[in-house]
């Protein structure tokens, strides 16, 4: 049986609102800040030496592992490929009844992980914003977020709380049909402007929108970091066989644009070409 926690907070800002730890103090746990600050007390917990000044900044309390992973709330902002060690640094303090959320661009084997790794008596939720510190630094009101669920029923009231409190779009999904979707979504988007971006090109005077639109994408994604480019392209199970389908369109579409041979240049039956002069 579990211990009764708060629910999620009401939508105010309210001095005596719930402690959340927040493991993680990158560029997206960063983000996350001030718009969680005014629903919870955070502490905020990371490795990182800088933590100090990061959580002053924000005006929020730096903490360890096990004073973080104690709230009634627990969110994990990591990188997929740290999702393992984190759960299991985070396991050994959780409270019997808190809830713990994660942020990963991926569902299915995090949420895997987090269900092996966990305590059977924390409730589990996973979210995947679908924006990020570029794409939100005017605002996240209306964007999209998705929740999945993980472990208890819980994950209702996470959705009720992004779309209530923050005002984001909600896509209520299972892990599964989420990362289908992301690997076209995510995986291609991430690949083309990589691509783009690698040439190098100076930005012309002369545009059309659809350059534009395109050149949108590319700095969309620009600054995100190396582990995210590889959550989405490599760690996704979805996205290789997407991604050889788009080398090999790729190359198809390279062979028909190369010139076709000139007519009267096909060679003739003793070697020579046709309408070569004699």
């Amino acid at each position: 049986m579990t211990t009764p926690l708060p629910s999620l907070p009401a939508i105010t800002r309210d001095p005596s609102r719930p402690g959340l730890g927040l493991i993680g103090a990158g560029a997206f746990g960063s983000f996350c800040l001030p718009h969680l600050r005014p629903f919870f007390r955070i502490r905020l917990a990371d490795p990182r030496p800088d933590l100090p000044e990061i959580a002053a900044r924000h005006g929020v309390r730096a903490a360890s592992i096990a004073e973080a992973a104690a709230q009634p709330f627990v969110l994990l902002a990591v990188p997929v490929a740290q999702v393992a060690a984190a759960g299991a640094a985070i396991a050994p303090h959780l409270r019997p009844g808190a809830l713990v959320v994660d942020t990963c661009s991926l569902k299915l084997e995090p949420l895997r992980l987090l269900r092996e790794i966990l305590p059977n008596f924390v409730d589990l939720a996973g979210t995947h914003p679908l924006f990020g510190p570029n794409s939100g630094r005017d605002g996240i009101a209306g964007l999209r977020v998705t929740v999945c669920p993980g472990r208890g029923r819980r994950h209702r009231l996470v959705a009720r709380f992004l779309e209530r409190a923050l005002a984001l779009t909600v896509i209520r999904s299972s892990a599964e049909a989420h990362d289908r979707e992301m690997a076209q979504v995510q995986g291609l988007t991430h690949l083309v402007a990589r691509l783009v971006d690698s040439l190098g090109l100076p930005r012309p005077s002369q545009t059309t929108p659809s350059f534009e639109q395109l050149m949108r994408a590319v700095e969309a994604v620009r600054d995100d970091s190396e582990a995210l480019f590889r959550a989405i392209t490599q760690e996704n199970p979805f996205v290789p066989p997407l991604t050889a389908r788009f080398f090999a369109t790729a190359r198809e579409m390279q062979a028909r644009m190369l010139p076709a041979p000139s007519l009267d240049r096909l060679p003739g039956p003793a070697g020579e070409a046709v309408g070569d002069a004699v």
